[in-house]
């Protein structure tokens, strides 16, 4: 789809029925600072680019938001089973960014954003949820110019350490999106320690 924006991004969304269900259950929740994430958005962008008839099926529906005051894992289980009532048939998945950061050994995030921002690849840093009026909202920390360009690249985060970055090549090399979207590029780091200490970290 030629010249493909944001406002095309949350057009396309907003006239898929199942896309549009599934939010309202998450709105359901009425969770401080969530959004629907990564695969959810970025699989959506690529399957129309790609002139798809059919969607690709998604290993889970990644449900984030952000909460300090309630750090307990088993409250994000909580979450996914009311989900599961409402939707039983969605592989849901309910993350409190507020920890994550314990989970993933990083600083702590300030928000649902900004763990988005400091999602791996820049194409899956991308969130969307609905307002009080039933409209999308799409946040982009990183931009939408690889998620519409089918380009895959680390985010800034991601190219900081040899540590992050070869979690960004083990990912993409398990992920293997070119075999399900073939017009996909992947970047790859081959980040070596000569280069961080060139880079001064």
């Amino acid at each position: 789809m030629i010249g493909m924006n944001e406002e095309k991004m949350i057009a396309i969304i907003s006239e898929d029925p199942w896309m549009m269900e599934i939010l309202q259950a998450a709105k359901s929740l009425e969770l401080p600072d969530w959004w629907i994430c990564a695969g959810f958005v970025r699989s959506k962008i690529w399957d129309t680019l790609h002139h798809f008839k059919e969607r690709t099926p998604l290993p889970d529906i990644d449900v984030i938001y952000f909460d300090p005051t309630n750090l307990e894992e088993a409250t994000e289980k909580k979450l996914e089973q009311r989900l599961a009532n409402l939707l039983p048939n969605i592989p849901w998945s309910v993350k409190n960014e507020a920890r994550m950061h314990l989970k993933s050994h990083m600083p702590p995030y300030s928000s649902a954003v900004d763990a988005i921002s400091k999602f791996p690849e820049t194409a899956t840093a991308l969130g969307v949820k609905i307002d009080d009026q039933g409209r999308v909202i799409l946040t982009a920390p990183c931009g939408i110019h690889d998620v519409v360009h089918l380009e895959v690249r680390p985010t800034p985060y991601f190219t900081k350490t040899e540590e992050r970055a070869q979690i960004y090549e083990e990912r993409v090399a398990k992920k293997n999106w070119k075999s399900t979207w073939s017009q996909v590029q992947v970047e790859r780091l081959f980040f070596s320690r000569a280069n961080r200490l060139n880079e001064g970290g």
